[in-house]
């Protein structure tokens, strides 16, 4: 794609299965990628991966509840790769269940990772874009989001909150040229939905019937991903801002 070679790239829960897959993405495209990750072997393994690819990755590791964390890593990014030019906020966290069954503290360590992780990290982040002129923000965040989940209730309420705030940080930022999209998952075999699904009988029964009920007939893998959210960062991406796109195998068809 156009206008990612050389760029400064920056992906949270960078470790992770569609984290990993899209820092690997952006290196085939000749960036410099950032693998951020509260778990810093897994993040410095995927930049070894990048850099035996012929690509180039440094991994850094971070606790996104944590601002000033944030803000030190963030600086560290710059400091050793340069300007940040493109910013992937994937990092996420959950724990299934009926909310009413649920307690505060829960929903605050949700709450903590999905909502307040980003909110850091795009205060840190935009603030040298908005200086710079320019700049790609891709929030992935879920189709919990745009059309529920049971059992992710604050899950979704982050994820919807990630939404209203990327439209509204594509309003604030248009004159800078600073471009903020949403990719939005459908069910996608990653670590986190085997968590959510658990395991035994009860785990096996939801993975078949949501296979039943995606269109495509299988889950999403992390590898579906990354072609969306590079090109949402690329020159091709240019004139779009505050688009919400689901990655879902046909299951969510929002107009």
């Amino acid at each position: 794609m156009r206008g990612l070679k050389d760029k400064v790239v920056l992906v949270t829960g960078g470790a992770g299965g569609i984290g990993a897959a899209t820092c690997r993405r952006f290196g085939e495209e000749g960036a410099a990628v950032a693998v951020v990750d509260i778990k810093l072997a897994a993040a410095e393994a995927v930049a070894k991966e990048i850099a035996a690819a012929g690509g180039k990755a440094q991994a850094f590791a971070v606790d996104l509840t944590n601002q000033a964390q944030v803000i030190a890593t963030v600086a560290a990014i710059e400091a050793a790769l340069g300007p940040i030019d493109v910013l992937v906020n994937n990092a996420g966290w959950d724990k299934a269940g009926p909310f009413l069954k649920t307690e505060k503290a829960l929903w605050e360590q949700i709450v903590a990772i999905n909502l307040y992780g980003s909110l850091y990290m795009h205060h840190a982040v935009l603030k040298g874009m908005s200086e710079r002129g320019r700049g790609r923000v891709v929030n992935v965040a879920s189709d919990a989001a745009r059309v529920g989940s049971t059992g992710e209730a604050v899950y979704a309420l982050c994820k919807g909150g990630m939404i209203a705030f990327s439209k509204t940080m594509a309003r604030e930022l248009s004159r800078k040229q600073i471009n903020v999209n949403v990719v939005c998952p459908g069910p996608t075999d990653t670590a986190l939905f085997a968590d959510f699904a658990g395991e035994g009988e009860g785990g096996d029964k939801l993975r078949q019937g949501l296979t039943r009920a995606i269109p495509f007939g299988r889950l999403g893998q992390p590898a579906d991903l990354p072609g969306t959210i590079a090109f949402l960062a690329s020159d091709d991406a240019a004139f779009i801002t505050g688009q919400v796109i689901s990655v879902s195998g046909g299951l969510t068809m929002v107009g």
